[in-house]
């Protein structure tokens, strides 16, 4: 395929615990031996990888993510690989996130499971300066689906959306988003490797156009305070001998019992999780209430108000919705840790509490004190003292991860607590 289609690089990509996106690229004459598992790398400059002193580290590629960077030339095209992260004895790397995920579904295989992700993933468009320096100035001053004029980030979007069918994405719908120069581009559901494998793409992808429109698209999960943060919803479903296992057409609201099973997993272990399907201290600005962002653990068929709904769809489209988890995440983690929590309510047979179907951001603490709603961690340092308590969690992760991401965490956090914000000066330099 390279040489049929004159590709002049390969990309051969990776990610670092945190999901930031990394590669080595090589020519063509270098593929055979990249394919074979011979192309050595420095695992010691990825952050949260290894030592300097045990740094090498082996690619393997995936042959089944091979593809074609459509907006670069023709002639002398650029494609790509992801790639898993060995060592050199031929073991896999624990500290690899892909291998983490492909561990969990493994582990979701022997209880006879495959499981499909669906991600909504949103995003910010915001113009850049003289110097290509990205500002908070946001493209359009739209709303939610509007079109042009109003939307400004239409033909970038959909520049967007044809390179990813361009890619092999098949797109379900792109439009703006409720918050001025928010955009979401949804793509169809899939097995859930290959959804985070996309998810991985998906924001390359956004970004590259983004630029070639003069613009910067973030995902970061809360850049302007007073409006809507962005979110990545992440639907889910389990399927056994080929049949949806959440789709009961005789159970409660025609779910099944493994549907609440794997509810009550989530429920269970949604505050210890955050850490993981919210990052970074950014994450908890949009986890706030009045945004639309869920904050209190609690589930809905009615309702998009608490951290989970189940959408109204049955049959082969019988899922949850986990509505917590932000762009910033690194997926595979997400999607590993999100599955690993369900898998574990299945295995103890976890019971879901009764679904909350009012507006719970509309009831005061004590209401939502009496009918046991419990909400998310409100900072990452509270997040991080969540992960560490967990088991499951910590497990589906393996000790490497755990250790590397929990001290970079608490690194961030008091990075964050012991810098002078701009909030304090115009608060307290003329007051005292």
């Amino acid at each position: 395929m390279a040489q049929e289609k004159d590709v002049r690089f390969i990309r051969l990509q990776f990610t670092d615990i945190f999901g930031v996106l990394k590669n080595v690229a090589i020519p063509p004459h270098q593929l055979e031996k990249a394919l074979d598992g011979e192309l050595m790398f420095d695992g010691s400059s990825i952050e949260g990888f290894v030592r300097i002193e045990e740094s090498d580290m082996y690619l393997m590629p995936d042959p089944n993510t091979f593809v074609i960077f459509p907006w670069r030339p023709q002639e002398g095209s650029v494609a790509r690989l992801i790639c898993d992260v060995y060592h050199e004895d031929g073991t896999p790397f624990a500290g690899d996130p892909r291998q983490v995920l492909k561990r969990v579904l493994a582990e979701a295989g022997s209880m006879g499971y495959t499981m499909n992700v669906g991600p909504e993933c949103e995003f910010f468009l915001f113009h850049t300066d003289e110097k290509g320096q990205p500002t908070l100035e946001t493209h359009d001053k739209a709303g939610y689906f509007d079109l042009t004029p109003v939307d400004l980030g239409e033909n970038a979007r959909g520049d967007m959306a044809i390179a990813l069918e361009n890619m092999g994405f098949e797109i379900e719908e792109s439009h703006h988003e409720v918050a001025p120069g928010q955009h979401e581009i949804d793509f169809k559901y899939t097995d859930a490797l290959t959804a985070a494998d996309s998810i991985v793409t998906f924001k390359f992808v956004v970004r590259t156009i983004a630029q070639r429109h003069g613009l910067h698209a973030t995902f970061m999960p809360k850049p302007i305070f007073g409006i809507n943060g962005s979110g990545m919803h992440t639907n889910q479903s389990l399927f056994k001998e080929g049949k949806n296992a959440f789709y009961d057409p005789k159970g409660p609201l025609e779910l099944s019992e493994t549907a609440y099973f794997y509810l009550g997993g989530l429920i269970q272990h949604a505050r210890h999780m955050t850490a993981i399907t919210n990052p970074t201290v950014n994450s908890y600005k949009r986890l706030v209430p009045g945004y639309e962002a869920p904050v209190y653990i609690a589930w809905s068929a009615k309702n998009r108000s608490p951290l989970i709904r189940i959408p109204a769809k049955r049959g082969v489209s019988t899922r949850i919705e986990m509505r917590n988890p932000d762009p910033s995440c690194n997926p595979y983690l997400a999607i590993a840790v999100m599955l690993k929590a369900g898998l574990d309510g299945i295995r103890n047979k976890t019971q879901a509490p009764p679904s909350i179907d009012g507006n719970i951001s509309e009831m005061n603490e004590t209401e939502r004190i009496a009918q046991g709603i419990p909400s998310l961690p409100g900072s990452l340092r509270e997040a991080v003292t969540d992960l560490e308590k967990d088991e499951i969690i910590k497990e589906a992760l393996g000790s490497h991860i755990v250790e590397k991401y929990l001290e970079a965490k608490k690194l961030e956090w008091d990075q964050y607590r012991t810098r002078i914000t701009q909030w304090e000066i115009e608060e307290y330099l003329t007051k005292f």
